[in-house]
């Protein structure tokens, strides 16, 4: 798969959510957009990720900046897990794993064993209620996040180096709070 640069438009999709809800990034042109795939619905680290999300949405929204989640799962075990959060942000379910091949998201084993070094925050999340289950999709997913800003190109490419990877919250913050 060949990754994204900055720059670059990001590449059009147009699907429903886990809540059949339409879901577009050309829908969102003028507003900046967090993009993040995410490895599997029941994934304790992804759960985590979708949490700390959760918790900032409200802010981000704020400054003008909207929120999707990719997850390579399909709607069912995605209202299973992850779903049970409620997030106020579209989260797509990606089965078939389109998405993530034009975004170039990819698989490293590993990324999946240094992914195992992050102990600390499995054990946060089966304490919350996060605990493993079906896995869909590649184990081996490693997570990646996309800021578009609002005529919908890239301004910034993140690609994961292990199964929890993500980019760093404070990166996002300073995003949203840049102005167009």
């Amino acid at each position: 798969m060949t990754r994204l640069v900055v720059g670059q438009m990001a590449p059009a999709f147009e699907t429903m959510d886990l809540f059949d809800q339409p879901v577009s990034v050309t829908a969102l042109r003028g507003r900046k957009v967090l993009l993040s795939f995410y490895r599997y619905a029941s994934c304790p680290l992804c759960n985590m990720r979708i949490n700390a999300v959760i918790r900032r949405h409200a802010e981000w929204q704020g400054k003008g900046l909207e929120v999707i989640a990719v997850f390579q799962s399909p709607p069912r075990e995605m209202r299973r897990y992850v779903g049970r959060q409620d997030a106020p942000f579209p989260m797509v379910p990606d089965a078939r794993m389109a998405f993530y091949k034009s975004y170039g998201v990819e698989t490293s084993w590993l990324g999946f064993l240094r992914g195992g070094a992050r102990l600390s925050v499995v054990g946060q999340a089966m304490a919350k209620g996060f605990l493993p289950g079906r896995t869909n999709g590649p184990v081996h997913r490693v997570p990646a996040d996309f800021l578009l800003d609002e005529t919908g190109r890239l301004a910034h490419c993140f690609y994961g180096k292990d199964a929890g990877d993500h980019l760093d919250l404070a990166v996002i913050d300073a995003f949203a709070a840049k102005g167009p």
